[in-house]
């Protein structure tokens, strides 16, 4: 039989199998573990460049070249010249030292190849340098991040419809660290706003009784009250809404300060946030940062790794009786540790049944890693898919519980997403999304030389002005043009964005299988154990010596094999085989239960873990499988197979 040409051969197989066409359509996704799709990068780029020297030639073609054609003759010039290609060449020398991401044998932390149409799309915008503060200083790329954060909503299963009062609102931030604080601040506004309304002493808006009462609204009621407050004001002539407006922002937390606000607010103290331990550290920078104080920050234990609800319940019962105010539950959608994804349907029952005996609060998620796994979850039309139709692509995922709080992502108040995690763009890109729009209007900060001419009524003319809502000031609009053309190339749902992650998940069972052999096949000489079963794409591995049952020489163990999967500047990047991350495992994080089962399934002695010793945790492998090519079914290679194959060629040379 004669040999079958590449073209031929892919189109017989799209005609016999729909798995191949999407794996056609994946392999233009992104530049390549070779860098197979250069030329396609290459015209789109040279394309666009003489596009921008286009358009700048015909804005005023009339205006005369500033620089003359002989100026690149003179050896001013050309000394430039040089000293610029010099330093952009060793630049590019220097940058060859990079840890390869873009590689199927970059397993270690989050971050993989970048996908070409948020690539191209902010090269092409930074010509440009539209500065996202305001429409004046961005018009377009403004306008294009209002429609990522009605994007992500749609995922969210929130409303995305602009002319709806309540439509969601989502900005991009520079990553999940500034869209936690966004959250942060946003809940205490909300919170603290009744407060304010009272002691203003507004007139013929029924406030609640007290200020315990008022400091407890459930977050709908405290936007119904603000909304309410907002069309008060409109009915006033203009002196009396200038004079009532004015006695309310005296009275606001934003304006007094935390001391001065709860200095006058006597019933009420400062507020908990309640998050897991597995929460991302930059909770405690946020609450540090926002002078509520890390110490108001409560961590609450886990088991498996995901919220403990009944200890949250518990917590909330303890709140409730001490009259302690809760700002915030946080959920996590994807552990930075272990991937592992909380029972946020339970949480949001927890933060329901609490509001119900007056303890009212927001619920966060902290999606940074496995927002985009909502993707799974989505019809292309916003409907939620059943656990059934999930499951059908895969053998494990998702557990029920899994589906279960992707289901419950409709009832909270807020969430983290970060496009330059497992949305594939480039850095820096995190996402802040609100259910309700209407709640950022207490972040409004006016300035006058960026801000003007408001209209309250028209959602899209109100955020293009966005600068006055969020932390930061000027920031890059080519990572918001990046971050809408991949939603529009690739919409967020299953058919879609998702045939993305779909890919991540299946090599994630597949690492599970080879891990499974892997400890069978190494059984004489080592004790693996997993110590979390994994909700997704990153799985943890856990190893000990057979016959050692000393924590501390375990740790050493995993020390040493780590320096053989490690980037090292000072060594040529081709002398490693495999790139992966590690966690570490301690009784604080883990709890007691889970660590001593781990110790007890890795022969370890629970007395050797001694703190006085040095030897009070235990270093674990970390494999974040986000790369789409792990599983190469063109050239018929596993990545994970060698990956394995390799470490248990280290494993024994140790």
């Amino acid at each position: 039989m004669s040999p079958v040409c590449s073209d031929q051969r892919d189109s017989f197989d799209e005609a016999q199998t729909p798995e191949s066409g999407q794996q056609r359509m994946l392999d233009a996704c992104f530049l390549g573990p070779y860098g197979e799709n250069d030329s396609l990068l290459e015209r789109l780029m040279v394309e666009f460049l003489r596009d921008h020297v286009h358009w700048r030639r015909n804005f005023h073609p009339e205006d005369p070249p500033a620089i003359p054609t002989r100026a690149a003759q003179h050896p001013r010039y050309q000394a430039f010249e040089a000293r610029m290609r010099r330093e952009l060449h060793q630049l590019s020398a220097a940058l060859k030292r990079s840890v390869p991401f873009h590689s199927p044998r970059y397993i270690g932390h989050m971050v993989s190849d970048l996908l070409l149409p948020g690539l191209a799309a902010q090269m092409l915008t930074l010509p440009y340098n539209p500065n996202n503060v305001s429409e004046e200083a961005a018009p377009i790329t403004v306008q294009l991040e209002m429609q990522v954060g009605l994007q992500l909503a749609r995922m969210l299963g929130w409303p995305d419809d602009p002319a709806r009062p309540e439509c969601a609102l989502g900005h991009l931030t520079s990553g999940g660290t500034l869209a936690n604080y966004q959250a942060l601040r946003l809940a205490l506004a909300l919170k603290a706003f009744p407060l304010a309304l009272r002691a203003a002493g507004v007139p013929e808006i029924p406030l609640p009784g007290d200020d315990w009462e008022a400091f407890n609204l459930a977050p709908e009621a405290g936007i119904a009250l603000f909304v309410r407050w907002q069309e008060w004001l409109d009915a006033q002539s203009h002196a009396q809404r200038r004079h009532w407006s004015e006695q309310a922002q005296s009275q606001r937390i934003e304006h007094l300060g935390l001391v001065e606000f709860f200095a006058r607010h006597r019933d009420v103290s400062v507020p908990h946030v309640l998050a897991p331990i597995t929460a991302h550290y930059s909770w405690s920078k946020g609450m540090k940062m926002l002078g509520l104080g890390r110490d108001q920050l409560r961590l609450l234990p886990t088991r498996e790794m995901r919220l403990d609800t009944e200890a949250l319940n518990q917590v909330l019962e303890t709140c409730q009786r001490k009259r302690q105010p809760v700002l915030m539950a946080v959920a996590v959608l994807g552990s930075t540790e272990y991937g592992t994804i909380d029972p946020l349907d339970e949480v949001v029952r927890a933060r329901d049944q609490a509001g119900r005996c007056g303890l009212g609060f927001s619920v966060h998620v902290d999606a940074a890693w496995g927002g985009y796994l909502g993707t799974l979850f989505r019809h292309p039309d916003g409907r939620l898919r059943t656990h059934h139709e999930v499951s059908q692509d895969f053998r494990d995922f998702p557990q029920p519980e899994v589906h279960a709080a992707f289901a419950a992502l409709e009832r909270v108040d807020s969430v983290t997403i970060d496009p330059h995690k497992l949305g594939y763009l480039p850095y820096g890109a995190g996402a802040f999304v609100c259910r309700n729009n209407r709640a950022m209007m207490l972040l409004s900060e006016p300035a006058d030389y960026v801000f003007h001419g408001d209209d309250v009524n028209d959602y899209m003319a109100r955020y293009r002005r966005i600068g006055q809502f969020i932390p930061e000031g000027s920031k890059s609009g080519a990572a918001a043009a990046a971050v809408y053309v991949v939603h529009r190339v690739l919409p967020l749902d299953h058919a879609n964005f998702g045939l993305i992650p779909r890919h991540t998940v299946l090599a994630a069972e597949a690492f599970r299988d080879c891990a499974r052999r892997f400890a069978e096949e190494m059984a004489d000489v080592l004790h693996v154990v997993m110590p979390f079963p994994p909700d997704s794409n990153l799985v943890c591995l856990a190893m000990n010596p057979r016959g050692n049952h000393d924590l501390g020489r375990a740790d050493a163990f995993i020390q040493r094999l780590l320096e053989t999967l490690r980037c090292d500047p000072s060594q040529p990047l081709q002398v490693r085989q495999f790139f992966v991350s590690s966690t570490t495992l301690r009784r604080g994080i883990v709890g007691d239960t889970d660590m001593m089962r781990i110790l007890h399934e890795l022969g370890i002695d629970p007395a050797t873990m001694d703190g006085n010793r040095g030897s009070d945790r235990l270093t674990i492998l970390r494999h974040t499988l986000m790369n789409p090519y792990l599983i190469d079914n063109e050239n018929a290679i596993s990545y994970i197979e060698r990956y394995f194959q390799y470490l248990s060629e280290q494993v024994r040379a140790l």
